[in-house]
Order: C-alpha cells, then sequence, then structure tokens
C-alpha cells in the first residue's frame, strides 16, 4: 500500500509540474472526487462549487460567520410587501471576455437559471416572478410571494452570473468554457485528471488575488491525497479523514483548519417514484422504510468511522441549528421493533435493496457499517460502489434503490431541504411529493420571522417523519488541512475554498 501511494504521490506531481511551468505562483488543491460541469445554471456537485467560486463570482457571498455580504451587489432593498427587491450593481466589473457586466446581464443569467429546461436553479428561483432592468447598474426582482430565503440563494449558483454573449456565442457548448466574472479564468479541463484555472486581471477585486495559477487534483482516495500534501506536491486538500487528524497535527508543514458548525448532512435517499426501480417493500411502504431506520445507530456510525468528530442527526438541520425540530428527536436502535414493523407490513425477510454508494473509503466504511445493522432486522443491503459524478447521473436517471449522498449544506434551511424533498426539484432523486409537506415548505419559505418559519418546518417535519422519504443520517464537517507555506487561507462554515487573499509564502 506504501509503495502504491508513493507512485501515485509521484504521479500526481509530475501531473501538476507539467501544467505550472509558466505559472509565477501555482496553487495545487486536492478534490475528494471529479467535479460535474462548471455552468452555474446546471453545476450539481459540492466539488464543483469549491472550483466554481474561483471562476464565477455571485452577486452575495457569506463570511466567515455565515453572514450574507455583497459581492458583485453593492446593496439590496426590500419592499415593505416583501415582493419587490431592489439590487443595486458594483460597476466596473468584467466578465472574462472583456464584456461589461451590467443590469442586462443580471436580468439574462437569472431568466436563464429561471428558464432554462435542465437548470438545476429553477427551485432556488422559483418565487422570482419577472427581473426587471431598472437602470444600467439597478436591478429590480418581482415576486409572486415574499420569499425570505432569496439572498441566501444569491450566495450561491444562483447568484452566479454569465456572460451573455459567450452564452450565445456558445450555445450547449458553454458548460465546456464557463466565462463568468470571478478571479480566475478558464484554462483547460482533463477529466478525471485536472482543472487549470489562471488569475483574471482585469478582475474588480484583484487587490486581493495574489496566485496566478490554481490546479485542482480530483484524487478520491483519502491516503493518497494526504500523501500528496505531506510530500508538497499539492498545497491544500478538501474533506481529511477524522482518522487523519493526528497525523496533520503532528507534521510541522501542515496546518489543519478543524471543524466548523455543520450545515452539510448526508443521507440515505429512497426511490418512491422514480422508474420501476421504486418497485420494492422499501420504497412502496413506510412501514418498511421506519424498520429500515430503527437499524441504525447513528452514534455508532459517527464513533466507528468517523471518531465522534461528525454530529449524528435525523433532519436536514443539526440539532445545534435554531431550525431544528426538537419534536421529532433521533430515534434509538431497535432491531425488535423494526422486524416487528416488517411482520406488520406484510414483508418476509430477507429484504433484498441495492445500496448506490459513492467510491469513496469514509462512505464506503458507513455503507459497509449499515449493511452490518440492517441485516440483523432481516435487510440484504447489496453495495453498489459507483464512480461520484455517475452515481449523481444515475440518481437524476432514478436507476437506484437507496442512495448514500452527502448534501453540501446551505446558509439558509430552505435549500437544505426542498431541493430533495419539494416537488419536482432538481435533487430529489427519489421523486417524493406531498402536498402537505409541500405547503409547509412554502409556508416556511414565505415568511422572514424565524419563529413562523421554524412552526412551518414542525408541519413539514411531521409529514416527512411520517413518509421517511430520506433518512437522515449524520452532518459531515469540512476538516481540511494545508502546507503552512500558505498564508491568508480562511475557510467560511459551507466548505468552500475562496482564493481571496491567499498568498504562498517563498
Amino acid at each position: 500500500m506504501k509503495a502504491r501511494t508513493a507512485l501515485l504521490a509521484t504521479l500526481f506531481a509530475a501531473t501538476i509540474a507539467s501544467t505550472s511551468a509558466l505559472a509565477q505562483t501555482h496553487l495545487r488543491i486536492g478534490l475528494a472526487e471529479d467535479p460535474d460541469v462548471f455552468d452555474p445554471t446546471l453545476a450539481g456537485s459540492y466539488v464543483g462549487r469549491i472550483v466554481l467560486a474561483s471562476l464565477c463570482d455571485k452577486l452575495f457571498d457569506i463570511d466567515g460567520d455565515l453572514n450574507i455580504v455583497p459581492q458583485l451587489a453593492l446593496s439590496h432593498e426590500t419592499s415593505p410587501d416583501g415582493k419587490t427587491v431592489t439590487i443595486k450593481l458594483r460597476p466596473g466589473v468584467k466578465f472574462h471576455d472583456g464584456e461589461p457586466f451590467d443590469a442586462d446581464a443580471v436580468k439574462f443569467t437569472l431568466d436563464r437559471h429561471m428558464q432554462m429546461e435542465t437548470s438545476k436553479r429553477k427551485a432556488e428561483l422559483s418565487q422570482i416572478d419577472k427581473v426587471e432592468v431598472a437602470d444600467p447598474l439597478t436591478v429590480r426582482l418581482l415576486l409572486k410571494a415574499p420569499f425570505s430565503p432569496l439572498l441566501a440563494q444569491l450566495t450561491d449558483r444562483a447568484g452566479m452570473m454569465v456572460s451573455p454573449k459567450a452564452v450565445k456565442e456558445a450555445g450547449d457548448k458553454f458548460v465546456n468554457k464557463p466565462i463568468c466574472a470571478g478571479p480566475y479564468r478558464y484554462t483547460e479541463r482533463v477529466v478525471q485528471e485536472r482543472i487549470v484555472l489562471d488569475r483574471f486581471p482585469d478582475y474588480w477585486d484583484k487587490d486581493r488575488i495574489h496566485i496566478d495559477r490554481i490546479t485542482y487534483l480530483p484524487i478520491p482516495d483519502s491516503t493518497v491525497r494526504l500523501a500528496n500534501l505531506r510530500s508538497g506536491a499539492l498545497d491544500l486538500i478538501e474533506r481529511i479523514l477524522p482518522t487523519d487528524i493526528p497525523t496533520v497535527k503532528s507534521d510541522p508543514k501542515l496546518k489543519l483548519l478543524l471543524p466548523t458548525p455543520p450545515i452539510a448532512y448526508t443521507g440515505l435517499t429512497i426511490n418512491l417514484a422514480n422508474t420501476d426501480r421504486a418497485k420494492n417493500p422499501l420504497g412502496q411502504n413506510a412501514k418498511v422504510r421506519h424498520a429500515l431506520e430503527l437499524t441504525i445507530d447513528r452514534d455508532a456510525i459517527n464513533s466507528v468511522v468517523f471518531n465522534g468528530a461528525y454530529t449524528p442527526g435525523n433532519q436536514w438541520s443539526a440539532p445545534t441549528n435554531q431550525y431544528y425540530v426538537a419534536k421529532f428527536p433521533m430515534p434509538k436502535r431497535d432491531v425488535a421493533k423494526a422486524k416487528a414493523l416488517l411482520k406488520e407490513a406484510g414483508v418476509t425477510p430477507p429484504v433484498t435493496l441495492e445500496l448506490m454508494v459513492p467510491n469513496q473509503p469514509d462512505v464506503k466504511q458507513v455503507a459497509e457499517v449499515l449493511q452490518a445493522m440492517a441485516a440483523e432486522a432481516g435487510f440484504d443491503l447489496k453495495i453498489r460502489l459507483t464512480e461520484f459524478t455517475t452515481s449523481l447521473d444515475e440518481g437524476v436517471k432514478g436507476n437506484f434503490q437507496l442512495y448514500l449522498i452527502g448534501w453540501s449544506g446551505r446558509v439558509d434551511p430552505d435549500q437544505n431541504v426542498i431541493n430533495h424533498i419539494g416537488c419536482n426539484t432538481p435533487f430529489n432523486w427519489g421523486k417524493y411529493c406531498n402536498e402537505t409537506t409541500q405547503a409547509a415548505l412554502n409556508e416556511a419559505r414565505s415568511v422572514s420571522e424565524p419563529a413562523r418559519r421554524k412552526a412551518a418546518y414542525e408541519k413539514a417535519m411531521a409529514q416527512i417523519d411520517a413518509d421517511k422519504p430520506l433518512i437522515y443520517l449524520y452532518h459531515q464537517a469540512y476538516i481540511f488541512a494545508y502546507s503552512a507555506k500558505l498564508e491568508g487561507y480562511r475557510q467560511a462554515p459551507d466548505g468552500i475554498i475562496r482564493p481571496q487573499d491567499i498568498r504562498i509564502a517563498k
């Protein structure tokens, strides 16, 4: 194993060196997966968000305390009735193709997010009725109803702006060479090998950008990723295993970013109505889904796989979050009750199910623990390891029965639940749709007071808990490691690497 790791580290180092000959300063980042696409309208992966943070500035961003702050916007104002949001834009901003960023570009981008047939941003912006250009640096968003998560949506891909000229010229090829207004522009991508971005000299905030080139290298094996960091072939890696924390702490050449308050989660998405793969006892009977959950010991998973570094959870918000619904606490493991529920459901063990799992060491280990736990109640989980982006495609196609998959989390709870459980939303792979749930989630979107929003989420949780379309397991922490030569690096709680202010000491 050590020889294999050393060989892979050498190969990666050679690959990196070949892409950096012309770069004066070069930041090399190891990713746990190969991203999907870099078109903000179509992108759907967490690692894609990391790359897009360097390519595409947003109307708003978040700071280290999860506060929403302006980026391409300068300010915003909401009308007394909550149905008109006026946004003032930053002057003097250019896209990577030299085209000016203005109100017309904002309207074009938001309309594209909302209207493109394959857009993954539709649910995030569904309450916008119309985008109006008030003047070259002012847009008005006319809403169907008050929409409390709007600004939070615009801190992520829904707020990323693209060049209208580039989109019109490239058509469906825009996905291969995105043109945005971020600090770095797209240079090269070799799938499963590297993504190369180069500094954009006309970036509006260029005084905060100190590195000429960034190369992202997908390295799914966490051991190899860490080996490359320790050897100096990488400068920063995302999501180290909690079990590797002592190794990083003991290395004077490395620094560690310890877990932040969790906003992400990992869970079991259940196929309820997406193709014939849903036609099995789990997909068709809520009692069977409740039985499966009762086989799970979340604390044991956290202890065995993650050295206790994560937060066990049974909702889209962590137990420490203000929107956690305490009325529905985490159920304790109860194998006898699980067996009784299977009997009530008229199901005779073994209940054989295929569990699709992204091919990552820690997630694979979680699957194996789940497999062993579930077997005690009569479930036979067949683990199907799948390359990460392929698993996303399979999820969309409905080619799964159970899918162990994480969500990187958002600052507002809306996008942590509605995209996966709302009717006809882009990440609702299991095709769950319930009128009561949807009405409650819509209500939570339409009010701004935390107490009223939480009351609405409690209504939603009551129905979700009964239907059990998704079994939440834990809230993962973003544990990053990086070279001690990096200066000025700060990590926001959303786990996104922002290149502003990073320097490499000589």
